[in-house]
Order: structure tokens, then sequence, then C-alpha cells
């Protein structure tokens, strides 16, 4: 199987081929899965070296011009290194574009915490009127970018990650029921649905797909919430994400403002982890391989 990035690299050529609004901008990372679409269309592929601040102020700049400009690279250099474009660039100036990011939280644990970017999503959390995918495998994403591409003048945030679930789910703009349960729900967010699928198998609990998380669909959570009885009338929610732990809790407080409820957030710690071996071993690391997500998650529903 494919990448997500692989398969961002193999689809954005064809929307560059079909849509003479759309151009994409890169900072050197990942220029070398452009070079044909460089040659094919010099005005619309554009390098501008490892300037990322540059990166994000261009990819605005051709927004003015009514492109719709694709944005990519690290998400630690895309969100992180030059946020003050981001937020400046595209949402002082209300432009519109496509940030597509690789190597998420730890995909690349041999980077060291240079190429690590777990506070992203929080950090865009900070900015008005961004739509955010997280998703799961290579088709989802493959859908997303589509989705994004065509989304007129918007503004959007596509997350790419090594890290990927067996199988493809359905994408769209809102949750997805994966299994119902009485004993609480479970918001698995993008590639950690199968390790909390495998972590809650035998609990009752309802487990929630989430693979665009903002807007975040509160609708959808006091749905499951609305099924489920906990002690005292109130429900459980556990989040898990594969970014800061906790970057969705004051979105699910505010979904369940009027239900009885409690949260706990799982996902990247704020702790840095200084030794770093596979995507696996980093995982486990944080809690979030399905054994520790098992204990957690079942301490938690106990209490």
């Amino acid at each position: 199987m494919d990448t997500m990035r692989e398969r961002f690299t193999s689809t954005l050529p064809e929307l560059l081929d079909t849509d003479p609004r759309l151009a994409l901008v890169l900072a050197d990372i990942g220029a070398a899965g452009f070079v044909e679409a460089q040659l094919a269309h010099p005005d619309r592929v554009i390098n501008v070296g490892i300037r990322e601040q540059l990166l994000i102020g261009t990819g605005a700049g051709l927004a003015l011009t009514g492109m719709r400009p694709v944005v990519h690279t690290f998400a630690s250099f895309l969100v992180e290194r030059a946020f003050e474009q981001v937020k400046l660039d595209f949402g002082h100036q209300g432009t519109g574009g496509v940030l597509v990011s690789a190597a998420g939280s730890y995909d690349w644990p041999a980077g060291g915490y240079t190429h690590m970017s777990p506070g992203d999503i929080a950090l865009l959390d900070t900015l008005d009127g961004w739509t955010v995918h997280v998703p799961g495998h290579p088709d989802e994403a493959e859908t997303l970018l589509r989705q994004a591409v065509a989304a007129g003048d918007d503004r959007v945030y596509v997350r790419l990650s090594v890290h990927s679930n067996a199988t493809a789910r359905p994408v769209g703009h809102g949750f997805h029921t994966v299994r119902e349960g009485r004993g609480g729900v479970v918001v698995a967010v993008g590639p950690m649905l199968d390790n909390v699928l495998a972590a809650v198998e035998g609990l009752d609990v309802t487990v929630l797909y989430a693979a665009t998380v903002r807007p975040f669909d509160g609708a959808a959570l006091q749905a499951a919430v609305g099924k489920v009885t906990g002690a005292g009338g109130g429900a459980d929610v556990v989040l898990v994400e594969p970014y800061l732990a906790g970057t969705s809790g004051t979105a699910v407080n505010d979904a369940l403002a009027d239900v009885p409820h409690r949260v706990l957030g799982l996902g990247i710690g704020r702790r840095e982890l200084r030794r770093y071996g596979s995507i696996d071993e980093h995982l486990a690391g944080q809690g979030l391989d399905p054994r520790s997500l098992r204990e957690r998650i079942a301490s938690f529903l106990k209490r």
C-alpha cells in the first residue's frame, strides 16, 4: 500500500492538469516528486527553497490573484515555523488555500524533535475559519485532498501521516459511527482508529471515527452520548488524537455543555521523548499502542 504522501504526490499532478486555477508551492521538501509537473506547469509549480515563511507568503499571494494554492512541506515547518505568515497572510488577508503537511507528530522519529509537530492542530485552533482533515488511510487522503482543492476559497489543512489504518473508512465533514455501545464514547481520530478498535475489543463502548476534526462534529457526538447512560445520567468521552493530547477537549465540552460528562484526552504528551525508534515504539512511548490504550480507557471508564 502506498503512503498518504505518495498518494498526494501521484494525485496532485492530475489535478494541476485539469484545473488551471490550481498552483503548487514547495520548499524543497517533496520537490523531487513533482519534477514532471513542474516541467508541464512551470508557472504553477513553484519551489521557493528552504524558506518556509516565503512558502506561505507565496501561496497567499497566489490566492490574492485568484489562484487556488496548495502549499506543502513537513508539518513542523508548514504550521509551526511559518505560523505568523499563516495567521497574517491567509487569515488576516482573508485568503484561501490548502496546506498539506507531512511527518505529523512522530512519523520520522530519527529526524528528532525538529521534524515533529504534535502542536500543529492546537496552533491552528487559535485561528478562525480553518477546515482540518486528518485522514487515516491513503484513500481517505486522496478523497479529502480532492475535496479541499475544490472547496472554493476556503482555508483547509490536510495532515498526512505515514501511520495508517489497514482499511479506508467513509470520510466527509462529520464523524462516522464504527460501533455502538452503552458504556461510553471513544472518538478515534485518523490513523488512531485501528489501535483504538484493538484496545476496546470486548468493551461496551461506542467508537466514532473522525477524519475531519474542524469543524468539530458536535452533533454526532451529542447523538452518540444521547444513547449512552453513565453513572448519574452522565456520559464518559475518550478522545484519542494523533497529536497533542486534549487538543479537542474544549470542542467536546462545548458540544456537551448541557450534558453531565467526563472527558479523557489521549494523544501526544508535552514531555519530549529523546530516544527515537520506530513509529510503533514511539506510539508505545506515548501510551497510544493498543495495550496502553486498553489500560487507560478501561481505567477511566471504571472510575
